[in-house]
């Protein structure tokens, strides 16, 4: 039985417990709005299939009537893979139906060849099921790939990929078939914006955006309990806003954006041109503006400035309650800091200065784990009606 074919009500009672349960029957009806019978009818259907189950009273519970008692979502009824694609590697994991991991890999890309990555991705899809302690293949429900670029979740495709020169590959065809389990791609900082709506720092908060600067800057937008992809699967491309004062030419091919100034890459360009050393790396850049050294200071100046801008325009158009910065680029965080924060003072508008801004440095797995999250969300909230999304807390 897949979720998806169930009517709304059994939808909703799923749902309702798989994001705070356990619950008694009663509980699920004050958080539904459904009635004891609507409630009843609901569970049974998810108690036969094994999708929740009865697990006891509730602690200190004296009922003077009939006992009641507290039904939860079984973790191991189904589980799901998570692939986050890099331009040079693989990172994978496997988990339940709570989302919580049960096994991670990664393996390196020899190639970006659009086979040779599928390949790469089948053979790490073996090694991940194949991992001690995982159930047969057969029990896993759904894979999501996520990968930086314009991604269109619908319809499997990705449409550009700057980082890995890719243009119109049916990637969740192509993974689908290599592996054999149904397959959803999504962009990849979408994909870890709802991996922070259900576990994350984002759970639990009606609205917040998420950040990630690294050799893109990235945006996941969250809205009213719902990531948004826009009509044309391009939102949140805060990267691609022009802050001026830069005629760096983007990997867009404009100039002036965000990412032309403020991305790791960006920034290592910049900082060979300050100090004339051509073969500067990101570490070594790193370990010059901590050394003072004034040229390479001013880069990140300006990077954090750039930042400020776009968390600024974030705060200005949406209003969320919290922004989150993450990516690899956070390692060097308190180089940006002081302007990020000057910026962002300046230019956020009235009480849109008071949204939080978080650092949340998060590995790579936690990406993958975002993918994890877009493939379970399938099981209930199926591409015909992607609006809905789940909380879970931790």
């Amino acid at each position: 039985m897949d979720l998806s074919d169930q009517a709304p009500a059994a939808a909703l009672v799923f749902q309702t417990m798989l994001a705070h349960g356990p619950l008694t029957r009663a509980e699920v009806g004050r958080r539904t709005g459904l009635s004891s019978g609507a409630v009843t009818k609901a569970a049974t259907p998810l108690l036969d299939d094994g999708w929740i189950v009865e697990v006891g009273r509730p602690a200190g519970d004296r009922p003077t009537g009939r006992p009641a008692t507290l039904v939860a979502v079984r973790p191991e009824r189904a589980s799901f893979l998570g692939v986050k694609v890099t331009a040079d590697e693989l990172i994978g994991v496997i988990t339940d139906l709570t989302a919580k991991p049960m096994a991670a890999r990664r393996a390196k890309l020899d190639s970006r060849d659009v086979d040779s990555v599928v390949s790469a991705i089948a053979r790490l899809v073996k090694r991940l099921i194949t991992a001690p302690g995982i159930r047969r293949a057969s029990e896993i429900h759904r894979l999501g790939v996520t990968i930086s670029g314009d991604v269109d979740r619908q319809t499997g495709t990705v449409h550009q990929s700057p980082f890995l020169n890719w243009h119109g590959v049916p990637l969740a065809q192509l993974v689908e078939t290599a592996t054999g389990i149904p397959t959803v791609i999504e962009n990849d900082v979408r994909a870890l914006t709802v991996a922070e709506q259900w576990f994350g720092a984002g759970a639990g908060l009606s609205s917040f955006a998420l950040i990630t600067v690294g050799a893109g800057i990235g945006c996941g937008i969250s809205l009213d309990g719902r990531v948004v992809s826009g009509a044309h699967g391009v939102s949140g491309e805060v990267g691609h806003l022009p802050v001026g004062d830069s005629d760096r030419t983007c990997t867009c091919g404009n100039t002036g954006c965000v990412e032309a100034v403020a991305s790791t890459d960006a920034i290592v360009e910049q900082a060979r041109q300050a100090t004339g050393n051509t073969r500067l790396t990101m570490a070594e850049t790193v370990r010059l503006a901590h050394a003072g050294d004034p040229g390479v200071r001013e880069v990140f100046t300006r990077a954090g400035h750039a930042l400020g801008l776009a968390l600024a325009s974030v705060a200005n158009l949406i209003g969320p309650e919290r922004i989150i910065i993450s990516g690899e680029g956070v390692a060097s965080y308190d180089l940006f800091a002081e302007q990020i924060r000057q910026t962002f003072a300046a230019q956020a508008f009235g009480a849109a200065a008071e949204c939080e801004i978080v650092v949340r440095p998060l590995p790579f797995e936690e990406w993958a784990r975002g993918g994890a999250a877009v493939a379970a969300q399938h099981l209930f909230a199926p591409s015909r009606n992607t609006k809905q999304v789940v909380a879970i807390p931790r």
